[in-house]
């Protein structure tokens, strides 16, 4: 196996044109995301994107275990320690600003590629990994597949566009998905939107092989798009999908988030009595979460209700590194990934000691609108 961070190759099509195939190649990590995989993965689909030849986008992960299972903390938290011992050198937060600006364009231009991107959510789907998926114009998931958005588990809150898609779940489910940072499967993901197809994974290569022979017309965006669907068509089967876990429970999930704040949705979840092992593990998860998180999570969803994708990209910015300079993702990436010792000391005990002026420096802007570093997002293309 070789060392690169993304392995890149390009299938024949039986017309002469071409599939970009990009694998994340990290299996070790569960193929976290670092700056070097986005970096790379960024340069190539524009280079794809312009390329005549090439007639649709294949991405992966390596390994049997993941397609990516987050961004890569583990990197945030070292450059936060050691910038830490540098403050007021101006290298504050610059490690983090790099990743998470890298990091979102690259989830936008997933949003608004002009070439059919199918991404094989197979296994692990989590954070980062579901800022790739989220966008994809054919996102595929299988009978391993495993989503979530687990931030409040660290001390961070969904990010990656998150604040622009989960308002676009039934109201309350995408609130609670990002309170409780519950597991999804891939009848959860077809039932939410988060998905569109099920294809069983023993019909990965026989897929790739069949999109190889597909018809692709005059390579039109229409007849690209023609040609994936037909292919997708023959291969989807989903009746080997597992039993769908949060639609049974909407009412349930719907009447415990409501619409008042986040200290009342958190309140109601934790007190819920049902007995339900998905349910149970969700609670488990809050409990344990950051209360900062808790709040943020509720927040950045109450703002970005009415906004645009680019919109949400660009608050979601300032947020994250405002997170890494002053709120709790540095203790819960310690806790969780460094120590391992899994004891966060947040610096809230619950939801009712974090205070609006908490979270209004959280809030704070660090650029203006003409020197925000995503300022151009948007400019020029629209969201599929």
């Amino acid at each position: 196996m070789t060392d690169l961070a993304v392995i890149f190759d390009e299938l024949p099509t039986r017309d002469g044109g071409r599939i970009g195939v990009a694998t994340l190649n990290a299996p070790k990590s569960l193929n976290a995301l670092s700056l070097e995989m986005a970096q790379q993965l960024a340069a190539k689909l524009d280079a794809w994107a312009v390329d005549r030849s090439v007639v649709a986008v294949w991405l992966e992960g390596a390994g049997e275990k993941a397609f990516c299972a987050g961004g890569d903390v583990v990197a945030l938290y070292r450059s936060m320690s050691e910038e830490g011992e540098n403050r007021g050198s101006g290298r504050d937060s610059v490690f983090a600003e790099t990743y998470f600006t890298t990091e979102y364009r690259l989830d936008y231009r997933i949003h608004t590629y002009p070439k059919p991107l199918l991404l094989w959510g197979d296994g692990i789907v989590m954070g980062g990994g579901l800022g790739l998926m989220a966008g994809a114009s054919q996102r595929l998931v299988t009978e391993t597949t495993r989503i979530a958005m687990p931030e409040i588990s660290i001390g961070l809150y969904p990010d990656i566009g998150a604040s622009w898609f989960l308002n676009r779940m039934p109201p309350g489910v995408g609130t609670y998905l990002g309170l409780t940072g519950a597991q999804l499967n891939a009848r959860d993901a077809l039932d939410l939107g988060m998905a569109d197809h099920f294809v069983p994974r023993e019909r990965r290569d026989a897929l790739l092989e069949a999109l190889g022979e597909a018809d692709y017309g005059s390579r039109s965006p229409r007849d690209l798009r023609a040609g994936v669907q037909s292919v997708l068509d023959d291969m989807e089967e989903r009746s080997p999908a597992p039993d769908a876990q949060v639609w049974p429970h909407l009412d349930h999930i719907q009447a415990l988030v409501g619409q008042v704040d986040a200290p009342t949705a958190v309140k109601r979840i934790l007190r819920d009595t049902r007995d339900d092992t998905w349910l149970a593990a969700n609670r488990a998860r809050l409990e344990a979460g950051s209360p900062l998180s808790a709040h943020l999570v509720w927040l950045m969803l109450d703002r970005h209700r009415h906004t645009s994708l680019a919109d949400a990209f660009r608050d979601e910015l300032n947020l994250s590194v405002q997170c890494c300079r002053q709120g709790d993702i540095a203790e819960g990436v310690r806790a969780l990934l460094i120590d391992k010792d899994k004891n966060p000391r947040w610096q809230h005990a619950d939801v009712d000691s974090v205070s609006e002026a908490d979270l209004q420096a959280l809030m704070m802007p660090m650029w203006g609108s003409e020197e925000h570093p995503l300022r151009d997002l948007g400019l020029g293309q629209r969201v599929n």
